[in-house]
């Protein structure tokens, strides 16, 4: 090669890599270091992401423990890529940061939200179609400006008491992190941490089925339709071993599904894992009831509404009970606290609730409202140097509207009236 076309080859080179992702070789996090938070959050799923990043915007150094590659958990991985319900009557029940990110990510995609003036025909008329793949980014990207340190393909190895409140060990590949923190915050899904704290957790014999999705025929559009399913029988998030048995069951039904009746059409789109609707719950310092979702009941710590019909998916499908005209039910701080525990809250589906009201509970708008809630009530703790219920909770209700959230007792932004 000619030196002056070996120097211009070398300048397209050096051009092109200017552009590229600078890329090192991550050693081992040192067994010996451990690193100091306030608030840990494991978990970042659907209430686990709006947890951490409302933690580090109240001003608590936060870390987020991921065991997988991306954020949002059903949102995103599980594609159940429709959160809902934020609205009822046409007035909005649950803002704040799960209904930025929603907003954000239709907004970006040039989506549609639906028209919540006017009553649904199906209550899942008023969920909102976004892009998981949009989602997911833009969740990281919050995280990251509100200055959550993330930890992906990470999590917990062991959890114990300290004096001034957890020492948690995470393992992933080639890590081994240590973190000295003030409050845990378990988002797993299957209250996993308060497990392995020893802390009593509810769950009957059978579980509701998960859900496979995926699509065949046309290019999946996300943010514009959702995705077909299968449903997985005996779905359980527990643990490695019974995840891994239900995502291969949901991919070997799906199978079948295509060679039955679509062996001429393409197999566009799959879920990289199954979808799961049930698990673990805590025993907290309250248990929501059937009784008490169905009537409305308002408890005097409620941090966040809650609004989907009883929804128990069986063997023989689904067949949802809308709640009554008026009723809106709510979700008290104490069905956030593993009952007899401190320092550690759980949100997510796996708040303490009886099996009927958590199939009203387990839905992503409340989720995300409940990480919010929790996320609060930790960072204030580690603040006052104190455990979660003894944070007064008129400081959690001011906190919560400062960044948008509505809380029950609130009647501006055309919440609901008491």
């Amino acid at each position: 090669m000619k030196r002056r076309d070996l120097l211009k080859a070398a300048s397209i080179t050096a051009g092109a890599m200017a552009f590229q992702p600078l890329v090192t070789r991550a050693d081992t996090v040192p067994s010996d270091a451990t690193q100091a938070a306030d608030v840990v959050v494991v978990g970042g799923g659907t209430a686990g992401t709006i947890a951490a990043i409302q933690a580090a915007r109240a001003g608590a150094k936060t870390v987020l423990i991921e065991h997988g590659s991306q954020l949002g958990g059903t949102t995103t991985v599980g594609g159940v890529c429709f959160p809902g319900l934020f609205h009822v009557g046409g007035k909005q029940i649950i803002s704040g940061i799960g209904w930025e990110l929603v907003e954000k990510a239709v907004a970006i995609d040039g989506g549609k939200l639906p028209d919540f003036s006017k009553p649904p025909q199906a209550h899942w008329h008023h969920q909102v179609l976004v892009n998981p793949f949009l989602y997911s980014v833009l969740a990281e990207e919050a995280c990251l400006e509100a200055g959550v340190s993330i930890c992906y393909y990470e999590f917990p190895f062991s959890v114990e008491q300290s004096a001034d409140g957890w020492l948690l060990e995470s393992v992933g590949p080639g890590t081994r992190r240590r973190i000295a923190c003030k409050q845990l915050i378990d988002c797993t899904g299957g209250a996993d941490v308060a497990g392995m704290l020893g802390l009593e957790r509810l769950r009957e014999e059978e579980t509701q089925p998960g859900s496979m999705l995926f699509k065949v025929g046309d290019a999946f559009h996300p943010g514009r339709e959702r995705l077909q399913q299968v449903y997985v029988h005996g779905a359980d998030s527990s643990n490695s071993a019974t995840r891994t048995q239900a995502t291969i069951a949901g991919r070997q039904t799906m199978l079948k599904h295509i060679r039955k009746g679509l062996a001429r059409k393409r197999l566009v789109q799959m879920q990289p894992e199954a979808a799961f609707r049930e698990s673990y719950r805590i025993r907290g310092e309250t248990i929501v009831t059937h009784d008490d979702y169905v009537s409305g009941r308002r408890f005097d710590d409620a941090v966040c509404w809650a609004f989907y019909p009883v929804d128990l998916h069986t063997r023989s499908g689904v067949r949802p009970k809308p709640l009554a005209e008026g009723v809106l039910p709510c979700v008290p701080l104490r069905a956030l606290v593993p009952k007899g525990s401190r320092n550690i809250l759980v949100a997510g589906r796996s708040v303490s609730s009886d099996r009927l009201a958590n199939s009203g509970l387990r839905v992503q708008a409340t989720c995300m409202a409940m990480g919010q809630a929790a996320a609060v009530t930790a960072a204030l703790a580690a603040k006052q140097k104190t455990t979660p219920l003894d944070v007064p909770f008129g400081d959690i209700a001011r906190v919560l509207r400062e960044h948008g959230a509505i809380v029950p007792a609130q009647k501006p932004h055309s919440s609901v009236t008491e």
